[in-house]
């Protein structure tokens, strides 16, 4: 009986341990499985996107270089060039100097060589970055012309701008158009000045700063002024302080009397005999007394 209890919980005891094992077992091999063809699946996903990728970024240049072909003829297409039987030249009147935040004025001359006529529509002006032109930095109102210009003749035109001022001193594209057409319709487009200018400072007559400065400079000379007037007081004060007083020749023993004869200084001596003031009293006193 004991053998058979103990068979019997060993029994119980093991079932449980090899149902647990052998699920263990079959577990991780189909999971193992399940993993490998996901990752299967997985690389040929990303193999695939790879591919398309590869493609669009073959596609991209091509379509880049088909596009900047494209905008490249239709700028040259576009370009508008002048007539050649027209003539155009300008005139500043103030000469070529651009003041910022100041009036430029300038005429525009249009001459008519041909045999047909030609309107002239507008006349524009802009300023541009001088190493690329197609870029603008101020950009001034078109003036609407839409004048008629009969073969042979001339007409002048009259335009006006304002550089900014944060422009100055610096050196801009200046690019001035005038644009026609003839009869036919054919537009034209001619560039009667296109050069880099440099934009001037304007130059005011006085402000804040050049005040200041003045002002400043006033003061400092008015304190090196007084300063030299204090200096040649005290120096005119210590010279006249340093002076000697000069007392005579009160003592006749400072004399030098050798070159004198010796007649003449007995002379001098009996015609007037020096004396004290005491013995003039006393003398005075006894002739009183007499």
């Amino acid at each position: 009986m004991k053998f058979l209890s103990k068979l019997l919980l060993f029994l119980l005891l093991a079932f449980p341990i090899t149902v647990l094992l052998n699920g263990r077992g079959i577990g991780p091999v189909v999971s193992a499985q399940d993993l490998t063809e996901d990752e299967e699946a997985l690389d040929d996903t990303v193999v695939e996107d790879e591919d398309d990728e590869a493609e669009v970024e073959e596609d991209e240049p091509t379509e880049l270089t088909e596009e900047k072909e494209e905008e490249e003829e239709d700028f040259t297409s576009s370009e508008l060039k002048a007539s050649p039987n027209a003539d155009t030249t300008i005139l500043f009147v103030k000469g070529e100097d651009f003041p910022a935040n100041n009036i430029v004025k300038f005429l525009v001359g249009f001459t008519n060589k041909g045999s047909e006529d030609f309107v002239v529509e507008s006349l524009d002006a802009s300023f541009r970055y001088p190493q690329d032109y197609q870029f603008y930095i101020q950009n001034f109102t078109a003036l609407q012309l839409n004048t008629l210009v009969q073969p042979q003749r001339q007409a002048t035109f009259e335009y006006s701008f304002i550089p900014a001022e944060p422009m100055g001193g610096r050196p801009f594209g200046l690019v001035i158009n005038l644009n026609y057409k003839d009869t036919a319709g054919n537009i034209f487009q001619d560039a009667v000045f296109n050069k880099t200018v440099t934009i001037t400072e304007k130059e005011d007559g006085l402000d804040g700063e050049t005040i200041f400065m003045y002002v400043f400079l006033g003061g400092l000379g008015l304190l090196l002024i007084v300063g030299l007037h204090q200096l040649l007081e005290s120096r005119k004060r210590k010279r006249s302080s340093q002076k000697k007083v000069e007392m005579g020749t009160s003592n006749q023993n400072d004399v030098d009397m050798s070159w004198i004869p010796q007649e003449t200084l007995n002379q001098i001596n009996k015609a007037s005999p020096r004396r004290s003031p005491r013995k003039r009293q006393q003398k005075r006193a006894v002739g009183s007394d007499e």
